[in-house]
Parts: structure tokens; sequence; C-alpha cells
């Protein structure tokens, strides 16, 4: 009897069946194809050796140098070096651990009390345990098979240093927790009365909701919301104006005047305030998005039309707002067409779109959108492109709900291994697909052993769907099950060109190969939200940090391949390569069929050389929205403007034209959000290089 002595210094049985796995995984992936024989005869000649060696016992490190020795003397070279990769991986891992690994599970469960000042929640642990040995703490606790799947870059797990604490973004119910009020910790706040106040605590719920998660926060119906406290201050204004004895014939006008005067402060207070106020330990400001254009009434058209024109401002020298990002939504019938009651606030918002590249657009006619807006559910979505609607455990739509988190699929390594086997590769994808799966289900299982008081604002204060009558003790399953958990992928491009030797934007069987790949990860979705009775989505995954992680280990293992390995990033989920000259009207062409199947969040960019104007924005949009079934889009091009005095530059120079210095900021999209240029990561700066326009001259012709 051999006894193999673990890391641990327990003692466990030999079994061979371990040595034969490692090395079928070792093969697969590299997608080396080795038979169930040669498997067999590598695992004969390591029984042998040890049989030889006469041991009763034998450690773990040994038997591994044994079947790396073997794979490297038999021939197999590839093998063995995999296997030692992975095995370097594991160490690091392993080296981590010790006394950290157990201080930091006890941060996980409760933050100590030395400061009364520090909280039990997201920010509060975060700060104390650090990211980054977090991330290796969540690693060395979940089943080997899921951390060597995110290590060796099969997949990756989204916000890996918040997996054990808390979960990714919300749509906040904003009208219904204004309204009834709400306390942050240190006291109740009061629903208010007038909209300067309603404007201010928005952006007290956006922050104190982003120290709780780890992604971002919207108002999904921004300016209905709002629009509740107009009357409110308009009704407060009048009593003061009767109080202090203004003539009643002219008390309305005076009225009107002091409520416009009052909306557009708030709307002011709100650029600022969002562009300002930190979160997180004061970390950065909060991601924060708001979705608007379907008013409901008067009021909510005025505060829609005054806080685009507050943000086409820009804030105090007219620099460029970061945030909130901001997604103007376009229905026939309410603001799309010129007889529509409101398309002059399509038209403002196309031409704030020209100076400020926000708002971003939404196709409420897009057939998706459409189903639920017949129900009297207007979706909403992000920046980050969280888009959620239906919803297998209650009534669907958007309020009180986001997605919980998400896992990525790194498509072109599945492209490279299959050598332009089609079979092949969809067989693969059926193992990553799984492999997904199992990794938020395990997530499920850790999260729902956090409790209503680890979440103190969005659950304990009730604004995520779920945590109705949860007490501080409760588990946050309920909230779990009414969120969406998204399988989203990178890459598309680059995995049709491992495939097909071109992308989807340069023939047309690639074209439909794309379509059906996606719509494979769409349907093994909908039939695990059926199983398992959770709202499973399949992601376009904004991969901003991701789009550079992949593709060094892609290319360490398979070399430099053309087109697909030979950058420092892959292209961001379905989208055409960045860098490809291609008509705004096929861009969007080829790229509308993904926002239908990408039901966990999409969005698509036309990039623009220079600044446009609001009716080329508006022609861009119209052929969209009246065209194709494409429903989130954003217009791009490159935002400079002196930081002395704001003024904007439309000509690449490099010193202002009005004051002459050369303090000169640039602006640009990333995944979603503003940026400023100079805190893009690596693969995103690379991406930004190599972005051309899409107007191939006038972009009439083209539309």
């Amino acid at each position: 009897m051999l006894h193999v002595v673990k890391r641990d210094g327990r003692e466990v049985e030999f079994n061979s069946i371990k040595i034969s796995n490692a090395i079928e995984r070792a093969a697969e992936e590299i997608g080396f194809s080795i038979k169930v024989s040669e498997v067999l005869e590598l695992t004969q000649d390591i029984i042998k050796n040890l049989e030889e060696k006469s041991l009763e016992r034998v450690t773990v490190e040994e038997i591994q140098n044994m079947v790396q020795d073997t794979l490297l003397h038999r021939g197999y070279n590839k093998i063995g070096n995999a296997y030692s990769n992975y095995r370097r991986e594991r160490t690091k891992v392993r080296d981590i651990k010790s006394d950290l690994m157990k201080a930091i599970a006890q941060i996980g469960v409760e933050t100590d009390r030395d400061n009364a000042n520090v909280g039990n929640n997201f920010s509060s642990k975060l700060l104390r345990i650090a990211s980054e040995s977090n991330k290796w703490h969540n690693l060395a606790k979940m089943p080997k098979r899921l951390a060597k799947a995110h290590e060796n870059g099969d997949v990756y797990y989204h916000d890996l240093d918040s997996y054990n604490l808390t979960v990714n973004c919300l749509h906040i119910p904003t009208k219904e927790v204004l309204t009834k009020g709400f306390n942050t910790g240190y006291g109740n706040i009061r629903s208010p009365k007038r909209i300067e106040s309603a404007a201010e605590l928005s952006c007290i719920l956006l922050q104190s909701t982003q120290n709780d998660m780890f992604g971002g926060q919207s108002h999904p119906d921004f300016d209905n919301d709002m629009g509740e406290f107009v009357e409110l201050t308009r009704q407060e204004i009048k009593k003061e104006l009767i109080e202090f004895g203004i003539d009643e014939n002219k008390i309305e006008d005076i009225c009107e005047k002091k409520v416009l005067k009052s909306v557009e402060q708030a709307m002011q207070g709100i650029v600022y305030n969002l562009n300002t106020m930190h979160s997180r330990a004061g970390s950065q400001v909060p991601f924060s998005s708001i979705n608007l254009g379907i008013p409901n009434n008067k009021d909510a058209a005025l505060v829609c039309e005054v806080f685009l024109k507050e943000y086409k401002k820009g804030l105090g020298r007219g620099e460029q707002p970061i945030f909130p990002n901001i997604i103007f939504r376009v229905k026939a019938g309410v603001n799309r067409e010129p007889g529509d009651p409101y398309y002059y606030l399509y038209k403002l918002a196309c031409d704030v779109a020209a100076k400020r590249m926000n708002p971003t657009f939404m196709n409420i006619d897009a057939t998706f959108n459409k189903k639920y807006y017949d129900m009297g559910v207007v979706p909403a979505t992000m920046g980050c492109r969280t888009y959620v609607c239906s919803n297998i455990n209650g009534e669907p739509g958007t309020k009180g709900r986001g997605n919980i988190a998400p896992t990525t699929i790194n498509l072109p390594r599945i492209g490279i291994i299959a050598k332009g086997n089609i079979d092949k590769f969809f067989s693969a994808l059926d193992i990553r697909l799984e492999l997904a799966k199992d990794s938020l289900i395990e997530r499920y299982n850790v999260l729902k052993h956090l409790r209503t008081k680890d979440l103190p604002f969005v659950v304990g204060q009730g604004l995520m769907k779920g945590s109705e009558n949860l007490s501080p003790e409760d588990s946050i399953e309920p909230v779990l099950k009414q969120g969406t958990w998204g399988i989203g992928f990178i890459g598309l491009a680059e995995t049709l060109i491992a495939l097909t030797g071109k992308h989807h934007g340069e023939d047309e069987k690639s074209r439909e190969l794309g379509v059906k790949i996606i719509k494979y990860i769409r349907d093994y979705t909908d039939k695990l939200t059926k199983e398992t009775k959770l709202n499973w989505s399949c992601y376009a995954t904004p991969a901003e940090g991701l789009s550079g992680k992949f593709i060094p280990k892609d290319r360490k293992v398979f070399g430099v391949i053309p087109r697909v390995t030979d950058k420092d990033y892959y292209t961001n989920s379905y989208h055409i390569p960045v860098g490809y000259n291609i008509s705004i009207k096929d861009k969007i062409d080829i790229e509308a069929p993904y926002h239908e199947l990408c039901n966990g969040g999409h969005i698509s960019y036309i990039e623009l050389d220079n600044y446009p104007d609001g009716d080329t924005i508006k022609d861009i949009i119209d052929y969209a929205y009246k065209n194709t079934n494409i429903s989130y889009m954003g217009i791009n091009f490159h935002i400079r403007y002196c930081k002395k005095c704001g003024t904007y530059l439309y000509n690449g120079e490099q010193q202002c034209t009005a004051c002459g210095s050369h303090d000169i900021q640039g602006v640009s999209r990333v995944t979603g959000y503003l940026s400023l240029d100079e805190r893009f990561g690596k693969g995103k700066y690379e991406e930004r290089a190599d972005r051309v326009s899409q107007e191939n001259g006038s972009y009439v012709y083209n539309i």
C-alpha cells in the first residue's frame, strides 16, 4: 500500500487515475490531441517508477516531479511544459497563503471594531483586506479546477477581489427610495420637498450604493423620478410668494421662473457632484449612469431638457464632465419623429452628444425592448452596459435589479485550439460554458452566506429587489435570485479569424458563423434559466481591464498568430476590429443582431474622426433605429481641451489657441464610460491607438 503525503500533512491512498487526469488536462489546455492508450502508457511508466523505489510514502511534489520528467523524457514536451506552467501558478497561490489567508477569512466575516468609524460594508472590508491579497485568497479557497481555469486564461472571474464580499451593480429605484426616505447609517433622511434637495439626495444614493457594491449604478428613469419633485417645488414657491404678499395675477409667471431656476440649480448640482464626490474610501467618484428621454409629463420633460443643457455647459471652466454616463431613450411616437411631443428633446440630446460624447442612445423600438415597453416597463441600461428586464422569479423590470456577477469566456483560445474545425470549436465551447456556469454557481454559494448587514445600504434599506422584509442577520439569497448571472465573451473577431481566416466584417460566412456562436451561448443561458430558476444571461463583456489579460497568456502558449495574438488586446465582445476600415452603415448592420442575443448587456460604437454636429449624430441614430434592431449605441470621437481655460481644441493642436497653455487634456470612451486618456490600461491604450473612423469620407453616402 502506497500512501501520498499531501502538503497539509494528511495521508491518502495512492490513486493512479489522478495522474491520468492531470496528463489529459494538460494536453487539453494547449489543444494537443493525445490518445487514451498513450495516457495509460505514460501513467504505467510513472507507476513502474514508483514500484522500483519500494516506497511506503511519497509526497505530492515527488509524484508531480515524476509526471513532469516522464512527459519530457518520452517526448511530450508541449504537455510537459503546460503541466510545469500550471504547477508554478499553483505554487504562487500557496506561497501567499499562511497567516494572511486566516486574517483575510476573518475580515471577510466581520470587520474588527478597533475603529468605531469603520463599518461592516464592502468598502470597509476591502480597505482592510487590500484588493490583490483578497484575489489570491478567493483563488485559494475555490475548487482547484475553477482556480486553474482563471489562472491559465480559459475564463475570467470579474472583480475577483470582491468575490466573497458583495455583488456587481444596481438600477436604483430612485423615486421610491426618495419618497419613503432612507438611512445611510447615522440617521433618517426625510423625503425631499424641493427639486434641489431631491437632486442632492439622488447623488447620495449613487455614492452610498457604490460603497456597498463593486460595479456601477444607475438612475433608470431619472427625468420621471426627479419630475415628481418639481410640483412639490412649485407648491413651496407659491406658498412663499403668497406669504410675501405678491400680486395674485403675477404669482403664476413669477412661480414658473423660480421653478425653472430651481431645476437649473438642481441639475447643475448633479453634474458637479457626480464629478467631485468620492466613494469607496475616496478611491473614485461613483460609476454613475442616468436614463432619460421618455417623460410622462411636462415636469419630467423640463428635468430632461434642463439636465441636458447643464451637462452641455460642462464643469467650472467648461471642462468635459466624465460622469454621469447619460442614456437617452428614443421611441417613435414619443420623441423620434418631428411630430412627436418630445422630438425637441431628441434633437437637443443629439446636439449635446456632438459636443460631449454623451448622451449615448437606446432604441426602445427594438423588438426586445418594445415587448417590455408595451407591458408598462421602460428598459434601461448603464455605461457598463448592464441590461436586465426578464425575471423568472417575479415581475419583469429594471428597478431594484442588476447583474450579480459575470464570468467571461476566452473565445479566441477556443478558436485557436479548434484549428478550423467548427465541430471541435463548439465541443470545446461546451466545456467552457459548463465551466462558466460552475464558477457562477460556486460564486452564488459563497455570496448567499452574506447577510443583510454586510450590504447595509442596498439590502438593509430595501434598494434591491428581494430585500423586502429581510432582517440584519438574514441571508441575501432572495436578492441573488432577482439579479442576473452573466456568461460573457471577448474577442469574437479574433475567434472568427482563427477559425476561417476572416472576421465578420470581412466575410459573409464568418458573419453568419459569428451570430451562430453567440446564439449558441444565448441558447445555453436560456436553458440554464429554466433548469436552475436563476436569471442567466449572455453578456457582451465590456472588458476594460480584461482586454489585455488573455492575450499574453495565449501568445505564450500558441505564439504570435497574425491578426489573432499579434497585438496587445482582444477586440471587445462582438465588435468589428477597431482598426478595420468599414462604413457606418455596414458596422451598424453587422453588429445589430448581437444586441438581441446579448440580453445581459450590449453596446455598439461608431468612431468619428472629428467633432460631429448634432445633425450627423441624429442621422446615424435614425438610420440604426429605423432600419435595424440595434438597441444601445454611442458615437465616439476624441475630445481635447485646455486644462487652464477650458477651450476646446478641434484640429489636433498641442497648444491652447486661447491662452497658449500646453496643458491639454484628452478624453475618450472606454467600455461605455468616458475616461481621461492617461487612465487607460495598457490593453485599452493600445486599442484606442488602433481606432479608425467609420466615416470613409462623407457619412451621408454610407447611410
